[in-house]
Formats: structure tokens, sequence, C-alpha cells
């Protein structure tokens, strides 16, 4: 069976772009894949946080996976910093990556810009700098076959499988190199205020984001005010129309309907109408998860004793690959 391997970072609550862009694709693969799910609890390090709230997200994450439909029986779910060797491969994987290939992701630059301090003082944790790194490391532990990663992530990935062909070719095929699996239809939600940036956890103005434990009437409020245009014409045109686009992408996520379907059934219905719909739709889907998240989060400890349980597994997968790339770089015989 082919692998896959992913994980969501606990920072802040999750929102719909997350379930579009990760979540369900979990729970739609998980039947024909190993798959592994983790807790990228390290790579919330790498931004300004809090620990209590860093553990409850922790928490709630945990609670959220299992309410949006994925399978704890067949997924391995893991906490990132309960596997050693996540840490331990990274500082390897660090040593044969450049400087230069590092200050050329494409992230690093967008997340430093938002630590910059208004009297132009930077304070960027060495941490966001380093990420990739741990992020191949990852990866390359499981000898995954796919990573399902965002759009946003691809640069990322083609460092990653670089990195690994660099270390195959010096030590002789030590990693198996990963293909990145992009979901088509909804990777990439864009925020509901601005629709030329993404949906993100971490936007500034709250008011374009859906979060998953948002209140109803808070939900419908986001979306009956969403930016879209003056054409008043239900189209996808992600250049001229990018706030109905997203609109419409969401609606079909959500129902699983062809975009060109939507557009036909809305053709002569304005955009307050379509609005209108679409706010039933999403509130409908978020009253169904908010039950499951609740029920899950009053028994949250028989959640995390399998997590516990998975990475006692995992340490031994990860703790073979590791000792291969030791004995191979000539740290051990």
């Amino acid at each position: 069976m082919k692998s896959i391997i992913s994980g969501i970072q606990p920072t802040n609550r999750l929102t719909l772009g997350n379930y579009f862009g990760a979540i369900k694709q979990f729970v739609t693969l998980q039947n024909d894949y190993l798959m592994y799910i983790f807790i990228a609890d390290l790579h919330a390090l790498s931004i300004p946080f809090d620990p209590k709230t860093l553990y409850q997200n922790k928490l709630n994450l945990i609670a959220s996976y299992q309410a949006l439909g994925l399978d704890f029986t067949k997924v391995i779910v893991f906490n990132q910093s309960d596997i050693s060797a996540h840490t331990a491969l990274s500082w390897i994987l660090t040593c044969h990556t450049t400087m230069g290939e590092l200050s050329r992701m494409t992230q690093f630059k967008d997340k430093s810009a938002k630590l910059t301090l208004s009297n132009k003082t930077t304070t960027i944790p060495s941490g966001l700098f380093l990420y990739p790194t741990l992020m191949a490391a990852d990866i390359l532990l499981y000898d995954a076959d796919y990573v399902l990663v965002g759009a946003d992530q691809r640069q990322h990935l083609e460092l990653t499988r670089n990195i690994a062909s660099r270390m195959n070719h010096k030590y002789n095929n030590l990693f198996r190199i990963p293909e990145p699996m992009i979901p088509e239809n909804g990777a990439k939600i864009m925020d509901l205020v601005n629709p030329l940036i993404k949906m993100s956890k971490s936007n500034a103005n709250e008011k374009g984001t859906i979060f998953l434990l948002d209140s109803p009437q808070s939900v419908e409020n986001k979306i009956m005010n969403a930016k879209t245009d003056s054409f008043n014409k239900i189209n996808f045109d992600e250049q001229n129309q990018p706030g109905i686009s997203n609109l419409l992408t969401i609606y079909s996520c959500l129902t699983n309907q062809p975009i060109k379907s939507l557009i036909k059934q809305y053709q002569n219905k304005n955009y307050g109408e379509f609005k209108h719909d679409l706010a039933k739709v999403v509130v409908d889907f978020l009253k169904d998860f908010q039950n499951h998240y609740h029920q899950n989060i009053t028994n949250i400890d028989n959640l995390t004793s399998i997590l516990k349980k998975n990475a006692i597994a995992c340490e031994k997968i990860t703790n073979n690959k590791l000792a291969k790339v030791y004995q191979s770089i000539g740290l051990t015989k």
C-alpha cells in the first residue's frame, strides 16, 4: 500500500480553508493509503506563541480531526514533538542545505515581513528560516510515497526532494523521493475580505476567515459581507471576479457540485441570493462538525492516548531510518 504523510500546525483555530485544503483530503484518502498525519507542534514554535494556547490548540486539533471524519483506527495520528528523530534528522539535513536555498523560500519572506515591527526592527526567529529542513525531516523519515500539501507548500516540498536527491547521490540512496499530492479543487481558499490573499489562521482581519468554531451568526455575517464585484453575475473568473470565484469554490467543496453546475443554477440570480444559500450550506456543515467536536473535547483523554501509542510505533520506524542515516554519514559504524 502506498503511503502519504501530512500535518497541520496547532496555531490559532482551524479554518474552512484548512478543512478543504487538507483534512477533507485526509478523510477521502484514508481507506486507500497508509497515512501518517501529525500535529506539527514543533513547527508552531517558529513564530511567537503562548504555551497555554499552544497546548489547547493541540487538543482542539486532535478533537477536530476525528469530528471531521478522520478514522483513528485507520490513520496514524501523532504529535511531531513525541518523535525525537524529527529534530535529529532535521539538523543533519540542515547541514546539507545551503543558506541560499533557505533564503529563497517564499513563505520565509512572507512571514518575515509580518514579524517586522513598525519601527523597522526585525524579530525573526531562526526557526522560521530553518523551517523547511524540519519539514523535510518530517517527510523523509517515513519514506512516504506522497506528501499531501497545499499549493503554497509546493516550494518546500521541492526543496525536500532536492535535499533527498543530493544525499542519495552522496551516500547511496538513503531516502525515497516523495511526490506532491495537491488537491485540484479547494487547494487554496481565499480570504473573504481580500480574495487576492489566502484564507489563513493568522490573517489580521478575522472577518475574512471562517473558523470552524465560529458561531452560526458570525459565519452568516462573514459570507453576506464577503467582497465580490460590481458585475452581479455568478461566474468563475479568478482574475476579474476573484471574490465570487472564491465563494463558488467554497460552495462546490461543501456540496461536491461542479462549479459549472452551480453557475448554471444561479445564472438568473444575484449575489445576495447566492450568498444567502451559501451561508446556509456552510452553517449546516459547521453545526454538525461542532456537535461532534464538543463530544470529542470532553473525552479528549481517549484520543490523546491513541496518539501516545502511535508515537511508540512511529519511534520504531524513525529510529531505524535515523540509524541508517547515522551509519551512512559516518556517525556510527
